[in-house]
């Protein structure tokens, strides 16, 4: 700590100790420097770097599929999968693709969902309702700790849709 001192003096003392005057903080005032051995810095940078990209974990989306005839053995199954992605941080798409007469019967998907969105409320909401796409059912499940508030869910799931 040499304290404030002009831009020649800071840059002689460096020159005679055989090491660079660093810029630290250009948007203080006055700017902070410091005397050190520049590479060895740019070093330190790229490794504090490289380590806060290994440290944060990018969250995954996992997909569970589901039919519309699920048994419940199946159901409990693929739940405790779910709570466990949820409980990791992942985040979760339920998926479910009606096929055949199946389609007849879509209110059955929404009433698998609802019901899915209940048993995961302890570890993971929902942001939005179930979405249908043609014949497959979508339903995005996140961690409790992981939503925005401006994304809270409404907790309404939307009607089925009129059977035709």
């Amino acid at each position: 700590m040499l304290g404030v001192i002009s831009t020649s003096e800071a840059l002689k003392l460096a020159f005679a100790a055989g090491l660079d005057l660093v810029e630290i903080s250009p948007a203080a005032n006055p700017p902070v420097c410091r005397i050190m051995n520049f590479g060895k810095f740019k070093y330190e940078e790229s490794r504090k770097e490289k380590m806060a990209r290994k440290q944060q974990s990018g969250s995954l989306v996992k997909e569970i599929k589901f039919h519309a005839n699920v048994e419940e053995h199946d159901y409990q199954t693929k739940l405790r999968h779910i709570r466990e992605f949820l409980e990791k941080g992942h985040r979760v798409k339920a998926s479910l693709m009606f096929r055949g007469r199946e389609n007849e019967h879509r209110d059955l998907g929404f009433e698998l969902f609802k019901r899915l969105m209940k048993d995961c409320e302890p570890v993971g909401i929902s942001v939005a309702p179930p979405k249908l796409l043609g014949n497959n059912l979508f339903l995005l499940l996140h961690a409790p700790h992981t939503v925005k508030k401006a994304d809270a869910p409404s907790h309404q799931a939307p009607p089925p849709p009129a059977n035709h």
